[in-house]
């Protein structure tokens, strides 16, 4: 079944943030157990993640942007309500947790003595240091990563049913032509 395609600016921000969100999650769960002696390798790996996931933060801001002024493709008939209402409740979930993760990560940078290095050139440091606020930032990064892991699965899980199961064309009005 044809169904009608998203625009192709939809379709390469979608899969540019896929592969840059899946290098985040590998490399920010790796890196949490790099030795803090010496420091060096550690910062490198770590101010990675950051421009990283700032890219991915104004990548998603983008895509927000985009997303605001060009209607997403209408649903088949065919489905469910309830699907309808969950595919809804699961892109508002994956927006958010892709806007507020590199947030939350931003801002515990900024509360910490260390700069804030965007693949290698240093950000201007507004921030103090200041323990409490770096942990708050930090815990929040951390809830909303399993957060997005949790949504990332379901908007998986959905994209294969559709492709593999229903076979209504939903899958592929995301997929490069």
């Amino acid at each position: 079944m044809d169904a009608p395609r998203y625009h192709p600016v939809s379709i390469a921000l979608h899969w540019l943030i896929v592969l840059f969100v899946l290098a985040q999650l590998v490399l920010g769960w790796w890196m949490i157990d790099i030795p803090k002696s010496p420091p060096g390798p550690r910062a490198w790996w770590f101010n990675l993640h950051k421009s990283i996931g700032l890219t991915i933060g104004v990548l998603m801001l983008a895509r927000l942007g985009w997303r605001l002024s060009h209607a997403a493709p209408p649903l088949p008939d065919s489905m469910p309500r309830w699907q309808r209402n969950a595919a809804r409740a699961s892109h508002f979930l994956l927006y958010a947790c892709l806007i507020l993760q590199p947030l939350w990560g931003y801002l515990g940078s900024t509360f910490t003595k260390y700069p804030i290095k965007y693949f290698g050139v240093t950000l201007p440091h507004w921030g103090w240091d200041s323990p409490a606020l770096k942990d708050l930032f930090s815990a929040l990064h951390l809830g909303t990563a399993w957060l997005l892991m949790a949504v990332l699965a379901v908007h998986i899980g959905a994209a294969l049913k559709h492709l593999i199961v229903d076979r209504d064309g939903v899958f592929q009005r995301m997929w490069p032509a």
